[in-house]
């Protein structure tokens, strides 16, 4: 069942604290050994490659999350926030906002999956 919440889960709350803070270390520390991440349709998997991936395209890029909603889905916590930073904005809206698709086991993030969704006529 589906539910808007307005509290992230710790694990989430840290993990975007740790984002805005340019922690890569703090941002390493919240995802399980073999977690993996999905940005772009690329697949990063392991800590030490999402160590790499958050090191160079979030910390690098100063990129900061601005939560704008919350939905936990069946365990799945979906939150869709708004991007900055000083990345490539070429062909990207004014306001960029992503959901990304968390998936939290015992504490840690196993899977986190980035996605700039298109609004759908359905």
């Amino acid at each position: 069942m589906s539910s808007v919440i307005t509290e992230l889960p710790p694990v989430v709350a840290e993990h975007i604290a740790a984002v805005n803070a340019f922690d890569t270390e703090a941002i390493v520390a919240t995802f399980a050994p073999d977690a993996y991440v999905n940005d772009n349709r690329r697949e990063i998997w392991g800590i030490d490659a999402i160590r790499a991936f958050f090191a160079k395209e979030f910390v690098g890029d100063q990129v900061t999350m601005e939560p704008r909603e919350v939905i936990d889905h069946y365990g799945e916590i979906i939150v869709r926030s708004k991007f900055d930073g000083t990345y490539d904005k070429t062909d990207l809206p004014e306001e960029l906002v992503m959901s990304n698709y968390f998936t939290v086991r015992d504490g840690k993030i196993v899977s986190l999956t980035v996605i700039f969704n298109q609004p759908s006529p359905y």
